[in-house]
């Protein structure tokens, strides 16, 4: 082949493949205008631009103090209250919401009605669409200790009385709501992606542990999980990398002053600090903070996933 014919050829692919490049580039401006160009306001997290009126006068006007508003935040308790709630809680929801979708998945591919399945699989994903501010108003309703349906339901079973009902407004009783309703909403969806792993495996290995005498349980736990640990192993790590974030609009839709207690979580603390309060450095001190714990957390656990199983992100 010419050169002259390979350059012809070089150009016509890219002719052919422009469209793809405009819509990688797009992703790229957009990690560049809403990741990248914001990280210069982490200069207010070693200045002293509390309550300031002109934000982008202070970044580079204000006095730099180093990092006392670390310390500051290091030494509060109410932080410390509020990193308890964050960490138990993502702890707790890593353990029970994590594997929920997979343990759907496998039970979802084990169906052989095709309707059914598709039906099923409708309904469940359904809940993802609905925002977090709809979906946390049509829970406060249906919890009322008056007008909601729960009470009555829980009468019915013998652990609530019409004399004296539960307010389930409570923060006693936020953690298991917060994780309940998670998995209603997360479940369907998240589910997806196993369930697309699992149909790239090919129906050989399937066909051959049928003929080796293996029943439904043992081809799911033997064969069809460790064929997807791989992605498993992805968001495993994603999710342990995120032990400190949380969705805002999930808590603070849930978020009353009876539940506050345990329901103060570090995304709605540096919400109601740094806008509520205006501890704008304050706040950018902890967001700071949040970001290289959650970048530790990643390169760790990765660490030790290609030390223990050879999988990793990187």
């Amino acid at each position: 082949m010419s050169l002259k014919s390979i350059i012809k050829n070089r150009k016509r692919w890219r002719l052919n493949e422009i469209d793809l490049y405009i819509m990688a580039w797009l992703g790229v401006l957009f990690l560049i205008v809403f990741s990248y160009i914001p990280m210069y306001g982490i200069m207010l997290a070693f200045k002293d631009a509390d309550r300031v009126l002109n934000i982008q006068k202070a970044l580079f006007n204000a006095k730099w103090i180093g990092f006392e508003n670390f310390k500051e935040f290091l030494t509060d308790q109410k932080f410390r209250d509020v990193l308890l709630n964050t960490v138990g809680l993502n702890t707790l929801m890593l353990l029970i919401n994590f594997p929920a979708p997979i343990i759907f998945a496998l039970l979802m591919n084990e169906v052989r009605i095709k309707q059914f399945k598709n039906s099923v699989q409708t309904v469940t994903s359904f809940p993802h669409f609905i925002s977090w501010i709809i979906f946390g108003g049509i829970f406060i309703s249906l919890t009322d200790m008056t007008t909601g349906v729960i009470n009555p339901v829980l009468e019915l079973l013998g652990l609530s009385s019409k004399d004296n009902p539960i307010d389930l407004r409570l923060s006693a009783y936020f953690w298991s709501e917060m994780i309940f309703i998670s998995l209603i909403k997360g479940v369907g969806w998240g589910s997806i992606v196993y369930m697309a792993a699992i149909a790239g495996v090919g129906q050989e290995v399937y066909e051959a542990a049928k003929i080796d005498g293996a029943n439904r349980l043992q081809v799911a736990v033997k064969i069809t999980l460790p064929l997807i640990a791989p992605t498993i192993t992805v968001f495993l790590l994603l999710n342990i990398s995120r032990l400190l974030g949380n969705s805002f609009e999930q808590f603070y839709s849930l978020q009353t002053t009876a539940n506050l207690e345990r329901s103060e979580v570090l995304t709605t603390y540096l919400y109601s600090t740094g806008f509520g309060r205006r501890k704008y450095s304050y706040a950018a001190a902890m967001g700071l903070f949040d970001s290289i714990i959650s970048l530790l957390l990643l390169i760790i656990s990765n660490f030790i996933s290609k030390k223990s199983t050879g999988r990793g992100l990187f």
